[in-house]
C-alpha cells in the first residue's frame, strides 16, 4: 500500500525551506544595508570646496594647502578598533616637530567616514588622529590614543619619533565628542597636554548631565576654547545645544574663549561646516599663525563680522 502522505510531506517541506529563508534572505539585506550605511563617507574629497564662506580668512583655511598628506593607522583594543594617523609626508625626512591635533567622534561616526576633513587639517602641517570608537563621550579612550602617540614620540624605530611637538597639542570633537573635548579637558591628567580646544555642536553640559553617562563641568577647562553651533533643527535649537545653555557654559569658562553660532545650518553639518574657522583657530593656537589669529583678535576680528554666523561673542582675556 502506498504512502498517500509523502507527497504532502514533501510539499511541507518546501514550505518550510521558504519560511526559513525568508528571515534569512531579510537578516542578510539589512546586515548589508547595515555595513553601507555604517561605512558610507560622510563627506567626499572636495567638500571644502562647496561650502559657503562670509570672509577671506575663513575660505583660505577651508581650503587646505597643496602640502602632500600620508596616513598611517595601527589596531587598538575596542571600541578603539583603529587609529588613523595622518601627516604632511615631509616629516618623515624633516628634522622638526609638528603640532597635533586629536579627534573625538560624534555619536555613531568613525575616523573612516570623514577622512578628507583629516586630510585638510594635516595639508597645514599638522599630525591628525583619530579612531573608530563611535562613542567618545567619556574621553577615556581619546586619552589612551594621546598616550599611545607620546609612546611613538619617544620610540625610534616610529615614524614619529620626536616628532610631535609636546607644547603644541589640540583637540576637537562633534556632538557626544564635542562633549568629550570638555571630558577630557576636565577630567584626566593628560589635560596638561592639551593647549587649545575647539568643540562643534557639544551636547551641552546640561543634557550630559540629565541623559548620558559623559557629564562634565565646563567652569573646569584650563585651556583657550573656541565654540560651535548651529542654529537649524530640533537637536541645534532644542536638545543638543541650544542658544540659552551654550551662553550659559560659555559663561562659565575662566580661560580664553569664542564661540558662534553658524546661521541656517543644523547639527549634523556643524561637524564640518566651520572648519575654516577650526584651522585658522588652531593655526593661531599651535602654530603662531598671525594672519589666522585676525580672525578672532584686533579691533575687527572676522568671525564678528561674518554674515554666515551670530551670536558670536569673543573673550580672549586681553
Amino acid at each position: 500500500m502506498k504512502n498517500s502522505n509523502k507527497p504532502k510531506m514533501k510539499k511541507w517541506k518546501k514550505v518550510m525551506i521558504v519560511l526559513i529563508s525568508i528571515p534569512v534572505a531579510i537578516a542578510t539585506v539589512l546586515g548589508i544595508l547595515y555595513l553601507y550605511a555604517d561605512n558610507k563617507a560622510d563627506i567626499k574629497d572636495g567638500y571644502n570646496k562647496e561650502i559657503e564662506t562670509g570672509g577671506e580668512l575663513e575660505s583660505k583655511y577651508l581650503l587646505g594647502t597643496d602640502l602632500k598628506v600620508k596616513k598611517t593607522t595601527f589596531k587598538e583594543e575596542d571600541p578603539i578598533k583603529k587609529v588613523s594617523v595622518f601627516y604632511p609626508e615631509e616629516l618623515e625626512t624633516s628634522d622638526k616637530a609638528y603640532p597635533m591635533i586629536l579627534v573625538m567622534n560624534g555619536t555613531g561616526g568613525k575616523t573612516t567616514k570623514y577622512e578628507p576633513q583629516f586630510k585638510m587639517y594635516a595639508s597645514w602641517g599638522f599630525i591628525v588622529v583619530g579612531t573608530q570608537d563611535k562613542g567618545t563621550g567619556t574621553g577615556k579612550t581619546t586619552v589612551k590614543v594621546l598616550n599611545d602617540m607620546l609612546a611613538l614620540n619617544e620610540d625610534e624605530k616610529s615614524v614619529f619619533y620626536h616628532k610631535i611637538d609636546l607644547d603644541n597639542i589640540g583637540l576637537t570633537g562633534f556632538s557626544q565628542g564635542g562633549a568629550g573635548v570638555f571630558n577630557v579637558l576636565t577630567g584626566y591628567e593628560e589635560a596638561k597636554y592639551i593647549k587649545s580646544a575647539v568643540a562643534l555642536s557639544p551636547v551641552s553640559e546640561y543634557m550630559t548631565a540629565l541623559a548620558t553617562d559623559y557629564s562634565y563641568d565646563s567652569s573646569l577647562v584650563k585651556c583657550p576654547i573656541l565654540i560651535f553651533a548651529g542654529t537649524e533643527g530640533e537637536f541645534e535649537t532644542e536638545t543638543v545645544i541650544p542658544l540659552e545653555l551654550l551662553n550659559e557654559q560659555y559663561d562659565k569658562i575662566t580661560e580664553p574663549k569664542a564661540m558662534a553660532r553658524r546661521t541656517g545650518t543644523d547639527h549634523d553639518h556643524m561637524m564640518y561646516s566651520a572648519g575654516g574657522y577650526v584651522m585658522a583657530w588652531f593655526r593661531w593656537q599651535l602654530q603662531n599663525d598671525a594672519e589666522a589669529a585676525k580672525a578672532f583678535t584686533g579691533d575687527d576680528p572676522e568671525l564678528l563680522n561674518n554674515p554666515l554666523y551670530q551670536d558670536q561673542r569673543i573673550n580672549l582675556g586681553e
